[in-house]
């Protein structure tokens, strides 16, 4: 295994991520230097609207990006591998597709948006939970059959044996996700990627789904990495948030600081936009289009928006760099 001497770094290490996507019409930056870490145990949101590049960075984690056509990776990314041995970690941009295949499901599982799709339409609800389970750790059939109606149970889903022999088409959205829930839980992974989990449910069942999220991480200590658009999801559920624009994230910090005192003029004109209970005021958009990822702007991507832009920030791409507890890219960040 291409493993490399661990060094002082948490769960997972993503530095200087960077992903090109080969189209016919030219090659989509999607991903521009994408640096973050994640600690055992943590939840981490990432958060940003559509097109900003927040799920191929998740998809990038278990090395799925690897797969598609046209895509090119850069960077690297760490992970601690807690199975395979303590002291070693994997680079998942430099690994093999073997090496991936032992991790995913096993050391890394994932949530992704849409669970109709996701799940296969023709096999049962128990198949589908049963089989990382006799693949990954090696269960006989009556055994993971068994452990598959456990898990059914621990994510909420009333009856698990009658659901056992269900099919996808045969549940709502939100028992849908639950199983969604249960096939990544079954190897009991260390990482969890969840992306936008709670898309097209209604708000009772969103507040189901991110409850349960948080027990789990809670009582089994599963990093979770929590991707979304929507702001209501990472308040009271994430210790930190990463907000992305443009293919970069432009904002770290936590999720008390987000809500209260944003660094970046982004994140404030996200807030500005959210209804409040507890204030009457205007709502206002962010003008403006995000830029085109086939051709990156030369300085801050942001610039064309913000009310605070000079002539540095059209020339001058600005890092991220500490700030208050935090991280900003912004030459002229909120005080």
């Amino acid at each position: 295994m291409t493993t490399q001497p661990r060094r002082s770094v948490p769960l997972l290490a993503v530095d200087g991520l960077k992903v090109d996507i080969a189209l016919e019409r030219g090659v989509v930056h999607a991903v521009r230097g994408v640096s973050f870490k994640v600690s055992a145990g943590e939840i981490v949101g990432l958060l940003g609207e559509s097109g900003c590049g927040k799920s191929i960075t998740a998809m990038s984690i278990p090395g799925l990006t690897r797969e598609i056509p046209g895509a090119r990776l850069r960077g690297h990314i760490f992970f601690r591998l807690s199975k395979l041995g303590a002291n070693t970690e994997l680079d998942v941009v430099n690994a093999r597709m073997s090496e991936l295949r032992r991790i995913r499901g096993n050391e890394i599982g994932m949530i992704f948006q849409d669970p109709m799709s996701s799940l296969n339409p023709v096999l049962s609800i128990g198949s589908q939970v049963m089989e990382p389970l006799m693949l990954h750790r090696e269960m006989s059939k009556r055994e993971a059959r068994l452990e598959s109606i456990n898990l059914l149970k621990t994510v909420g889903i009333p009856d698990p044996v009658q659901r056992f022999t269900s099919f996808p088409h045969q549940l709502s959205g939100g028992m849908r996700q639950r199983v969604m829930i249960a096939i990544a839980l079954s190897c009991q992974p260390s990482l969890l990627l969840a992306d936008e989990p709670t898309t097209a449910l209604d708000v009772t069942i969103q507040a189901q789904i991110l409850s349960l999220l948080v027990k789990l991480n809670q009582e089994f200590g599963t990093s979770i990495v929590l991707i979304t658009h929507d702001m209501s999801i990472v308040a009271g559920t994430c210790s930190r948030i990463l907000v992305m624009y443009a293919g970069r994230i432009i904002e770290e910090t936590t999720d008390k600081k987000f809500f209260s005192a944003p660094r970046h003029p982004y994140s404030r004109a996200l807030l500005e936009s959210l209804p409040r209970v507890d204030a009457r005021r205007r709502l206002t958009a962010v003008p403006g289009q995000p830029p085109d990822l086939l051709t990156p702007p030369k300085g801050c991507a942001y610039a064309e928006r913000c009310d605070r832009a000079t002539e540095k920030c059209l020339e001058i791409d600005p890092e991220l760099e500490a700030f208050y507890g935090g991280r900003v890219a912004c030459h002229h960040p909120l005080e």
